[in-house]
């Protein structure tokens, strides 16, 4: 049975988030355990399909056509280099690949029907496939989830309230509606945002009420910390503390406890030791690569040598959650009902304790 809060108030998270720093992080590390298992962690790897250009005004994103960076644009990838990336990623411990294209909305023609077959391409290997590609109608969202798509990733970015401080060509309202029409397919919902942008406390707390407080809540939550990239608004901001990114993700752990949090963009500025904090913490999912669109991230090597290191073992695709399963559901052949849940894919099998659930809910 699910244990989703959604009447979350600015206040309840903001008392969670100023908490003594060993009392949040015990409760974070209590729920988390109690949902997932705190030795699994999913491994993503993100592979910028179209890089550049882009209209919106986002006072982060070096891809912004208006501002001057040392981005290199380049047209749509192929779908045969893109199979290449995701073989190279599933060899390296990946079980996602999330293709991004800088658009401010998604567009039918020649370009979406070549990422569709993109999609078709990647589920073909066994590998779970997200898409953020900006705004989409929900006619997209269904073609997107035909073809197999596993979760669409459109991050809220920041609070309601601070949002056009970040940007101006783009609503906050126009996010959540195309979360609502992702909601519509079955496809899993990816959203978070990015912490020092300038932004209040009050400001991550009201983000995380909007996430929060979403029916169901997304299966995914990105936490970023902000990479200030010369050329942009926001070149001049000083990084996050870790101090700030492990209260945001035990946060994030303990108001949407079935969620995996992502830890994002900001690991190349993070210690071992601090992303093992993050991790105790509730963080259950990570980046994988050495660059995450346009930004720096930690080689791959790097990563499965910290995960030898702390004990952490990459996650199978196509798992809901990350959660312990008892050795007779292990050892079960998974037969599949008669209604798929949402958030597999076509052909996908669920353990006996999800079937159990499930005949629970036809009945």
């Amino acid at each position: 049975m699910s244990e989703q809060k959604h009447d979350w108030t600015k206040e309840e998270i903001l008392e969670i988030y100023n908490k003594p720093l060993m009392e949040l992080l015990y409760e974070a590390a209590t729920v988390h355990r109690k949902f997932h298992d705190p030795n699994t962690v999913q491994v993503s790897t993100l592979l910028s399909i179209k890089t550049g250009g882009c209209p919106e005004d986002c006072g982060y994103c070096p891809q912004a056509a208006r501002y001057h960076t040392d981005i290199e644009g380049n047209d749509l990838m192929q779908v045969s280099h893109v199979k290449a990336q995701a073989l190279r990623a599933k060899a390296s411990g990946s079980s996602r690949v999330c293709m991004g294209a800088a658009w401010r909305n998604v567009k039918d023609g020649p370009e979406f029907d070549q990422v569709l077959e993109m999609v078709r391409t990647i589920n073909k290997l066994d590998m779970e496939v997200c898409c953020t590609l900006g705004m989409l109608t929900e006619n997209q969202a269904k073609r997107l989830a035909e073809a197999g798509l596993y979760a669409y990733n459109h991050n809220l970015d920041t609070s309601e309230d601070y949002y056009k401080d970040v940007i101006s060509t783009r609503a906050f309202e126009d996010r959540l509606e195309t979360i609502d029409n992702v909601r519509k397919s079955n496809v899993t919902v990816c959203s978070g945002g990015i912490i020092g942008m300038g932004e209040a406390i009050e400001d991550r707390a009201g983000m995380l009420v909007a996430l929060a407080t979403l029916n169901p809540q997304p299966e995914s939550v990105p936490i970023n910390a902000l990479v200030a990239v010369e050329g942009t608004p926001m070149e001049d901001m000083e990084p996050v503390s870790i101090w700030e990114m492990v209260r945001m993700v035990a946060t994030t752990r303990i108001v949407m406890p079935e969620t995996q949090v992502r830890l994002s963009a900001g690991r190349t500025q993070m210690s071992r030791e601090g992303q093992a904090m993050c991790f105790f913490a509730g963080a259950n999912s990570i980046f994988a690569g050495d660059k995450l669109l346009t930004t720096p991230n930690p080689d791959v090597n790097e990563d499965m040598e910290m995960f030898k290191l702390l004990g952490l073992n990459p996650q199978k695709p196509f798992t809901k959650v990350s959660q312990p399963q008892s050795v007779e559901a292990e050892d079960s052949q998974h037969q599949p009902l008669g209604e798929k849940p949402k958030w597999s894919r076509p052909g996908h099998t669920i353990t006996r304790n999800e079937e159990a659930k499930a005949k629970t809910k036809l009945v």
